[in-house]
């Protein structure tokens, strides 16, 4: 079985490949990264370019599989540019599926596509997928499910899967995402257990993370299997403040949401951190999910748990957990000279 992966060598990427190549029924993959590196895994190949500019029809030709990864987060204050490469990118991905006729195709979607909770009931797959528009992140994911609607309804026989995962951590892309979310202005040591005494939260904030690996796990039965359509992939527990706050061995405090996300906005607004307070708002609005489906039919049992998920997130990041990918630079408008003082910043392609 030939399986062509995008976004090959990001936090995710770089998981399925592994869990891929381990695998004896897989016999060859292709790795489509935007940008070059030395990571050779066996039995792979690699292919540089994006989505949204590259000659994909010749990477698709005989393929069995396409397990769609590629997005990008970054710039977000210049959502025209994200849009390009996550929209467009995948329209002519799937196209490229279309004319090819690869039998299978796996396009990660994200519980950011579903449509805001009304309550903390866990939803499954059936839950709206209309995003949340001023969300330029889940905007594009809701569009994308449109795309996949399309797509299925014209080519019936093609065997579509896309999942939708939680929050999703690992120790090896760590210090990227913190830098991803929190910029090179603010020194991820604060979220270190232990440095923050007093963790002020919203009380209705909840939850859903899942670790790296058992993500891999979820797209490796994906692309492997016989299954079609949409899977929830996160673990338990729901996490909601006070297990954060035990994460971080500090003591939560109630926080109204309007005050946090005044706080964010102010500091995205002056260039401190990237991310856009937006992002607060589909935090504290996705749906709990419930994973029923994923765990049937996809006979999917992740390892870890939501907690050691998010741990990972926290903890400093070890020599063995160093990534054999490079990371991209961030160009989000954080100031260029701290750019340029930082080393490693920025995330995975």
């Amino acid at each position: 079985m030939h399986v062509v992966v995008t976004g090959a060598s990001g936090n995710v990427g770089s998981a399925v490949v592994e869990a891929l190549v381990a695998d004896q029924r897989v016999t060859s993959v292709t790795g489509i990264s935007r940008r070059p590196h030395d990571w050779r895994p066996p039995r792979t190949t690699w292919q540089w370019g994006d989505v949204a500019e590259m000659d994909l029809d010749t990477v698709l030709r005989g393929v069995d599989v396409v397990v769609h990864l590629a997005w990008l987060f970054h710039p977000m204050r210049h959502p025209e540019v994200t849009w390009h490469s996550n929209v467009l990118g995948t329209r002519r991905l799937v196209d490229a599926v279309a004319r090819t006729g690869v039998p299978s195709l796996v396009v990660a979607s994200s519980v950011g596509a579903y449509s805001p909770r009304l309550d903390l009931e866990p939803v499954d797959e059936t839950w709206p997928t209309d995003g949340q528009p001023l969300t330029a992140y889940s905007r594009e994911k809701a569009y994308v499910e449109r795309l996949l609607d399309v797509h299925e309804e014209a080519h019936p026989d093609r065997r579509v899967v896309r999942l939708r995962p939680a929050f999703t951590f690992q120790p090896r892309s760590g210090i990227q995402q913190r830098r991803l979310f929190l910029g090179p202005l603010v020194p991820g040591a604060v979220l270190r257990p232990g440095r923050v005494p007093l963790l002020p939260m919203p009380r209705d904030l909840r939850l859903q993370a899942v670790h790296t690996t058992d993500v891999a796990a979820a797209y490796l039965a994906a692309a492997l299997g016989t299954t079609r359509g949409a899977f929830n992939i996160a673990a338990d527990p729901v996490l909601d403040p006070d297990a954060l706050a035990a994460l971080l061995h500090a003591r939560w405090t109630a926080a109204p949401a309007g005050l946090l996300r005044g706080g964010l906005a102010m500091a995205h607004r002056v260039h401190v951190v990237p991310t856009a307070p937006e992002l607060f708002d589909l935090l504290m609005t996705v749906p709990v999910m419930s994973t029923e489906r994923a765990r049937n039919e996809l006979d999917w049992h992740p390892r870890y748990d939501g907690r050691d998920a998010l741990a990972s997130f926290l903890r400093p990041l070890d020599n063995a957990d160093e990534p054999e990918t490079p990371p991209l630079p961030q160009h989000d408008g954080v100031g260029v000279r701290a750019q340029e003082l930082a080393t490693g910043l920025g995330h995975r392609p």
